[in-house]
């Protein structure tokens, strides 16, 4: 009985994993994608080992920015005439079944996480229909209408102290 009980929660693992969306995590496919990643005050790509790329997803078309969780995978920059540009690979995003329709952005970081990292930057979020889908599965989709963007600082505490202190002494003086 303890077999059969193994087997069973073994195959719905399984079956659950193998339903899952997947998608082409990359920035650039020629003639499908170039969304190159540029440091603050652009013209330069992103090519820092500090800095991860991340997918984040919610099922369903158009979804706000808070709805959107993040995929576990993350991957790094490529380097020389290639910077700004990720290193591809193929993420499945859980929860979300292969052929659903899901809104993703790309979130780029220089943290552990992307809350608390000094620079970071989210793309433009777009609507795609999850890849996966078929037997053997498909592949995984094609980040289709993903745009580049520019990496902002996070301002320290330090300098907005400073600002709010010089504003209220600036309305003080009028």
């Amino acid at each position: 009985m303890k077999k059969v009980i193994i087997a069973l929660a073994a195959l719905f693992v399984m079956a659950n994993a193998y339903g899952q969306g997947t998608v082409q995590l990359n920035n650039r496919i020629p003639g499908q994608v170039d969304a190159k990643v540029l440091m603050p005050g652009g013209g330069v790509g992103v090519s820092d080992a500090a800095f991860k790329a991340q997918l984040y997803a919610a099922g369903g078309a158009d979804q706000p920015l808070s709805a959107l969780k993040a995929v576990p995978t993350t991957t790094a920059f490529r380097t020389g005439n290639a910077a700004g540009y990720i290193v591809p690979v193929d993420v499945t995003v859980p929860g979300i079944a292969a052929g659903a329709k899901a809104t993703v952005v790309l979130r780029v970081y220089n943290g552990a996480a992307f809350e608390g990292s000094t620079i970071f930057g989210t793309s433009n979020p777009i609507n795609i229909d999850l890849g996966g889908a078929g037997t053997p599965p498909g592949p995984g989709s094609v980040l289709a209408g993903l745009q580049g963007f520019t990496l902002v600082p996070e301002p320290s505490t330090i300098a907005l102290g400073i600002l709010g202190a010089a504003a209220l002494i600036l309305r003080r003086r009028k």
